[in-house]
C-alpha cells in the first residue's frame, strides 16, 4: 500500500512540509510506505515548496522602502514568489496600506536580477500582493525586457480573475475606499489599453491576468504566459508521476470552503485523484458548512476542528494531523 501525502499548508499555522511529515509519520506508525510532497497553489508559500530560497536582493518594497527580498535561483531557472518583495505584509497590512501607490517596481527589480544572472527560466509566484498597480512597476523596472523573450517566462498565478476586475475583486482587502476602486479600476482601463498598443496583447482577454492587482496582466505584455499556479508547482514536483503511482492520496489545507474547488491544492488534488480512482481524502483545520457534496465528490473530508475541538486544533495541529490520518489509513492496513 503506497500512501501520497500531497498537502497545503495550514495557513497562519504549519507549512505544507510540516503536514505533510505528520501524515507520513502516521504511515510509519501503522506500517505504510509514504511518498511526502508538499504542494502550493502558486500564491504564498510556493518558493518554499519549489526548493526555498537561495538568494536575497535588495529591492523597492510596495510603498518605496527598501526590503531585503529572498527569492531562488539554480541551474539557470529563477523563482520569485512577488509578495516577498511586494506584499501585504512587508507594509503591515490593509491599515497601513496606500493602495493607490502601492507599486510592483521591487518583483520588476527581481525578474531584472534574475535576467542579469543569465536566467533561462523565470517562474513569478503571485499572491498575497499590496499593490493594484497592473503590473506597471514591474514592468518599468526590468531594464531591456526584450531579454525577456530568449527566456521561459511564467507566471503562477492563484486566481482567474480577469485584468479589468482586479481593483473591484481585490482592493479593498488592500486597504482601498470605495473612491480609490473606482480611481484604481479606470486606471486599469488605461493601462490595459497602453499594454494593447504598445506590446500588441490584449490583458483583458487573458484568463487570470488580475491577479496579484494586474501584475499578471503586466507580464504578459512583456511575453509571460499565465499558468494556473497548482500546474505550475505540479510540473515542477512531477506530481502527476508521485499520484499515478499511489493507492491512496492524502491533501489537506487549513479552511475548506469554496475556494478549495477553484484552483486550490485540495481541489486539484481531489479531481486527480477521481480521474484515477484513486481514494482520496482531505485533513483540514476546519470545513465551512454547506459545501455542495458535488464538489467534494468522492473525496473525504476529515474536520480537525469538529473531531478535537477548534482550541485543540490551532494548539496542537501537528498532533490532530497525524492522529487524524493515522484514523483514516488505518482501514488500508
Amino acid at each position: 500500500m503506497r500512501v501520497l501525502a500531497a498537502a497545503d499548508k495550514f495557513k497562519g499555522t504549519v507549512s505544507a512540509t510540516d503536514v505533510c511529515a505528520a501524515i507520513g509519520h502516521a504511515c510509519w506508525d501503522i506500517g505504510l510506505d509514504c511518498t511526502e510532497l508538499p504542494l502550493a497553489d502558486g500564491g504564498e508559500g510556493t518558493l518554499e515548496i519549489l526548493g526555498g530560497s537561495n538568494m536575497h536582493t535588495w529591492v523597492t518594497g510596495p510603498l518605496g522602502d527598501p526590503v531585503l527580498a529572498h527569492w531562488r535561483f539554480a541551474r539557470g531557472t529563477a523563482v520569485i514568489e512577488m509578495a516577498r518583495a511586494s506584499g501585504l505584509t512587508l507594509v503591515g497590512g490593509a491599515a497601513k496600506n496606500d493602495a493607490l501607490a502601492a507599486s510592483t517596481q521591487g518583483t520588476g527589480e527581481l525578474i531584472d536580477s534574475a535576467l542579469d544572472l543569465g536566467a533561462d527560466k523565470i517562474i513569478v509566484c503571485l499572491g498575497g500582493s499590496a499593490t493594484t498597480d497592473g503590473g506597471y512597476g514591474a514592468l518599468r523596472a526590468i531594464s531591456a525586457p526584450a531579454r525577456l523573450k530568449a527566456v521561459d517566462f511564467i507566471v503562477a498565478c492563484d486566481v482567474e480573475t480577469p485584468f479589468l476586475d482586479a481593483a473591484r475583486v481585490f482592493a479593498p482587502q488592500k486597504g482601498a475606499t470605495p473612491a480609490q476602486v473606482a480611481f484604481l479600476s479606470g486606471r486599469l482601463e488605461r493601462l490595459a489599453d497602453t499594454y494593447r498598443g504598445e506590446y500588441g496583447v490584449d490583458v483583458t482577454a487573458l484568463t487570470g491576468a488580475g491577479a496579484a492587482g494586474g501584475l499578471a496582466g503586466g507580464l504578459a505584455a512583456l511575453g509571460a504566459r499565465l499558468m494556473a499556479g497548482f500546474d505550475v508547482v505540479a510540473d515542477e514536483t512531477n506530481f502527476d508521476e508521485a499520484i499515478e503511482s499511489c493507492d491512496v492520496v492524502v491533501t489537506g489545507e487549513g479552511l475548506l470552503d469554496l475556494t478549495s474547488f477553484a484552483g486550490k491544492v485540495v481541489g486539484e488534488v481531489a479531481t486527480w485523484a477521481a480521474s484515477l480512482g484513486t481514494p482520496a481524502h482531505a485533513i483540514v483545520g476546519s470545513a465551512e458548512p454547506g459545501i455542495d457534496p458535488d464538489l467534494l465528490g468522492a473525496i473525504d473530508v476529515v474536520d480537525l476542528s469538529a473531531q478535537f475541538t477548534r482550541e485543540i486544533a490551532m494548539r496542537e495541529p501537528l498532533r490532530c494531523i497525524e492522529d487524524a490520518a493515522r484514523g483514516v489509513l488505518e482501514r488500508y492496513c
